[in-house]
């Protein structure tokens, strides 16, 4: 892995379910994560995704790539476009530097309004063989659960 390396794009659906689920379970209540009525009565257009929602998407899409034994070490994100239902955000990143077994990675997430989120991850990296091992591992416990 190199600077400048570019992580595979990510689609995700913007469902109403995805919205309410992800605002109730980091508890935000806020009535304009779940209830489109409320939400157009304070000007907007439907219900959105809340930040916290955001933060895990982003955490999972660099997961996703760099493997389950890759640890974030931090997430600095910042929302614009909102993600309202019937939308797809896709999540694209750049590996900014690397320093030993640390990457820093630039993610985007665009939606069909533009840019719903923009940030940088900063991820300590499996060893190599790590990502394998908790493969295999996992692979093993599934077997013993048939």
């Amino acid at each position: 892995m190199n600077a400048g390396d570019e992580l595979p794009p990510l689609e995700i659906p913007i469902t109403r379910t995805l919205i309410v689920a992800g605002a109730v379970a980091s508890r935000d209540y806020q009535d304009v994560h779940h209830d489109a009525e409320l939400a157009r009565a304070k000007g907007s257009p439907d219900i959105f995704m809340n930040i916290l929602t955001t933060n895990g998407l982003v955490g999972r899409y660099i997961t996703d790539h760099f493997g389950p034994a890759a640890v974030l070490r931090k997430v600095a994100i910042r929302l614009g476009a909102p993600n309202y239902p019937g939308d797809t955000m896709t999540l694209t990143g750049t590996v900014t530097d690397i320093d030993g077994d640390t990457a820093r990675v630039r993610v985007v997430g665009a939606n069909g309004l533009g840019h719903h989120v923009t940030g940088t991850v900063t991820v300590l990296l499996p060893k190599t063989g790590e990502a394998d091992e908790t493969d295999e591992a996992d692979e093993a416990g599934e077997k013993g659960a048939s």
